[in-house]
């Protein structure tokens, strides 16, 4: 079933892989923190831009360092393949409210940036996890220049969802 849902009310909490043996298993990448919470999650929405297909696992479970799934009707290996970078969402009201000073990616993606000055810096574009803490991608004026700023508590001062406001003490073109 194909459904048109407006991506707010969606999160992108994997991908696929791949295929995983010749019985139609696909391979996952979880985007879920902890990463096997993707386990826990159902149905799955598979989308490929704007549409979402609903999808209900048969099976889910751990495969090495990743995990593998099982699909209703994925019952051979080539059609397992043809998912490969088929991205996995959920809608967002599955998920657990954020607790206090955390937040999930797809409230800051939009946001406005500002400096300590209250200047416009840019906006929330995208996010990168780099293991030490995550990146805020931040597109700057109307050439698409970005700048990477560390979303940590030293460089972030203020997030404002209600406002749509992200206040960072960042020197800007500068290493810190």
């Amino acid at each position: 079933m194909n459904r048109t849902c407006d991506a707010a009310d969606v999160v992108i909490i994997g991908r696929v892989n791949g295929a995983y043996g010749i019985k139609g298993w696909i391979k996952l990448s979880s985007y879920t923190d902890p990463a096997a919470n993707i386990i826990d999650y159902s149905p799955w929405l598979f989308t490929d831009g704007d549409s979402f297909r609903h999808v209900s696992p048969s099976q889910v479970r751990r495969q090495g360092a990743g995990f593998v799934a099982q699909l209703p009707g994925v019952e051979n290996r080539d059609q397992a393949a043809a998912l490969t970078g088929t991205l996995i969402a959920v809608n967002a009201a599955l998920l657990p409210d954020a607790g206090e000073d955390e937040f999930y990616w797809k409230d800051l993606i939009g946001l406005t940036v500002v400096d300590q000055s209250g200047d416009e810096i840019g906006c929330v574009t995208d996010m990168l996890a780099t293991g030490a803490n995550d990146v805020l991608v931040v597109e700057c004026g109307p050439d698409g220049s970005q700048e990477l700023i560390p979303f940590h508590r030293n460089v972030v001062t203020a997030v404002d969802l209600e406002a749509r406001r992200l206040s960072v003490d960042w020197h800007f073109g500068e290493i810190r």
